[in-house]
């Protein structure tokens, strides 16, 4: 099996990535060891911010295209979303409006787990509500979503675990549904 992660932040600091990178490295210990996983950095799809004008003007740019393949090359996807005011990055909506240009259903029927990290009591809850509420109308399949609040009192950095036994037990039980 064939997984896409990414973390839809584009922070170098990103929890959201570390989050993700945690659920990889979860997913070929103890779920799918023989899965094959590519883990992609948004900042190698920034383009313009989308507006009509510059498409008609010049076209879809050919990194929303290469984002586009490579979310139709897996079989599955596990993304880990930064909420910014209760909503995806200004970042990641932006390379997600570009690619529903290509094609509205950008998830071309994958297998999906929702992730989100917070520092906060909120864990992400806004942003991961309104991926599951969408996913039907962008043909995504959310399986699970996993929301991890106060991310610095949940999470080594020192490990890369997740210290708290439920949240690890979620977590793990989301990655199972894509066995």
């Amino acid at each position: 099996m064939k997984i896409l992660a990414y973390a839809a932040s584009n922070s170098s600091q990103s929890i959201n990535r570390k989050l993700v990178d945690h659920a990889v490295q979860v997913l070929k210990a103890e779920i799918l060891p023989g899965a094959e996983v590519e883990t992609i950095d948004i900042n190698d799809y920034e383009m313009p911010i989308y507006r009509i004008d510059r498409e008609m003007a010049d076209g879809i740019p050919a990194k929303a295209q290469q984002f586009y393949d490579k979310i139709g090359g897996a079989d599955a996807l596990l993304v880990s979303y930064a909420e910014h005011n209760g909503y995806y990055t200004a970042a990641y909506k932006n390379i997600f409006d570009w690619v529903s240009r290509i094609d509205q259903k950008i998830y071309q029927g994958k297998p999906k787990i929702v992730l989100s990290a917070s520092p906060g009591p909120g864990a992400g809850a806004n942003v991961t509500g309104a991926v599951a509420a969408s996913a039907p109308f962008f043909a995504a399949d959310v399986r699970a979503t996993v929301n991890v609040g106060h991310f610095g009192e949940n999470f080594d950095e020192a490990t890369n675990t997740l210290t708290d036994a439920a949240l690890a037990a979620q977590l793990r039980d989301a990655l199972g549904t894509l066995a």
